[in-house]
């Protein structure tokens, strides 16, 4: 059986090639772009690509780079070290404006232009000169993308050419001394990094793997850690989409990131990486056709943040049932385990009298597993065992592995049952 989700995704941008929007004017190879290109993909767990239209054609990834050079220099140098040199706070200004703290002449955030030229600054050492940081830079985004990226020498020598306004950016923040490398190094290494070529199945892929903690789906390579990713993601919902983002957050709801080239980025945490494009873009910067793609997505799919998970049963059998030796208590534990799922699964055992009934938990249907869950599952088992009960954990994945049940002589871990 073939998957339908391509024919899906086809459908999608059938629906959405309105001819509204212009190509952008500011670097002059970008307005030579082809209006028409439009395509999609998404990324799943497991690294599975599905993608539509032009999804083939390849485009200088531009502001789609500020997230993952900034989660690069947050892996360089840690939270607080940045932080004190780019704020996290929404701007409300469009990409290339003049935003920064009066008394700290700090960028606003790193997802704006004089954010993200200090961002570029910050990856890796000081001592490290402009050619060596752009490797860096090239080498930590072609891991989030699982591929080596090339750049687009036109589209660097364009936007190098009219990077007047960014030049001014960057010797700003040089007299704010937020760093101390020469301005025009920095431009230089910006504009490469903007000129790195992509296409939508690349942005689906990197979208994945902030979306997985890090883990990029294609390689199995931790790029970085899931603290990173949870910062990046957080910046990127506030700030992603610039002054259009709280339009965007009420309209589609996913973590996102635009550039000028026409690109669009989603990463919704634990579901999919999208990657979106098509080179008209609207008055804040953005496709419009791929902005109406991601809407299409979020709203057919399901995907806005702010949508509650499915609250499906967690525990799908309980009871006392006949079993060798006499009757046992037997509880089949399902689907994602976390704080409120783990909660329902402690209601649920609460109910178990005490005495020297044996119970049976049942892990074998459970998907995922975090940390509060593994916790609250290790309290419910070292409570059964203190109420006089033997407990037996089915689990022939291993999920149980780093779970505390408290006195093992009481407590057995079966690979099936």
């Amino acid at each position: 059986m073939q998957v339908p989700v391509d024919d899906y995704l086809a459908e999608v941008l059938a629906a959405c090639r309105q001819d509204a929007g212009e190509l952008n004017s500011s670097i002059p190879e970008l307005a030579r772009a082809d209006p028409d290109q439009l395509a999609v993909a998404v990324c799943v767990g497991g690294g599975r690509v599905y993608a539509a239209g032009d999804a083939g054609a390849r485009f200088s990834i531009q502001s789609l780079s500020k997230p993952f050079v900034y989660a690069l220099a947050l892996r360089d140098h840690g939270v607080g070290f940045v932080e004190s040199k780019v704020d996290v706070e929404p701007s409300g200004d469009p990409f290339n404006e003049i935003s920064v703290e009066e008394e700290s002449g700090r960028p606003r955030n790193p997802m704006i232009n004089i954010g993200a030229l200090t961002v570029h600054a910050l990856v890796g050492e000081e001592r490290l000169d402009a050619a060596q940081r752009f490797e860096r830079v090239r080498a930590g985004l072609s891991a989030f993308a699982g591929r080596r990226l090339e750049v687009d020498e036109a589209v660097f020598t364009s936007e190098l050419d009219h990077a007047h306004r960014n030049l001014a950016l960057a010797h700003l923040v040089r007299s704010r001394e937020i760093f101390t490398l020469d301005p025009h190094e920095v431009v230089e290494g910006y504009s490469r990094q903007c000129s790195l070529v992509v296409d939508t199945r690349d942005l689906a892929v990197m979208g994945m793997t902030l979306a997985s903690a890090g883990r990029n789906p294609l390689t199995g390579e931790q790029v970085v850690s899931e603290q990173i990713c949870r910062q990046v993601l957080s910046v990127m919902t506030t700030c992603g989409m610039y002054n259009a983002a709280g339009d965007w957050m009420t309209d589609v709801g996913i973590p996102a990131k635009s550039g000028v080239s026409g690109g669009v980025l989603g990463a919704l945490p634990g579901q999919a990486g999208i990657g979106a494009f098509s080179p008209r873009l609207d008055a804040h910067g953005n496709s419009t056709r791929a902005v109406a793609v991601c809407e299409r997505l979020s709203a057919d799919l399901g995907l806005h943040l702010m949508s509650p998970p499915a609250d499906g049963d967690t525990v799908s059998a309980a009871g006392v049932v006949d079993a060798d030796g006499g009757e046992q208590y037997r509880a089949v534990v399902q689907g994602a385990l976390h704080f409120t799922s783990a909660e329902r699964m402690l209601a649920e055992l609460s109910t178990v009298v005490p005495g020297s009934t044996p119970v049976t938990l049942d892990v074998s249907r459970v998907a995922t597993m975090n940390d509060v869950g593994r916790r609250m599952l290790g309290e419910a088992v070292r409570r059964l065992t203190a109420d006089g009960h033997r407990v037996d954990l089915v689990d022939p994945h291993g999920l149980t592995a780093e779970v505390d049940t408290g006195d093992a002589t009481q407590t057995r871990v079966l690979g099936s049952n």
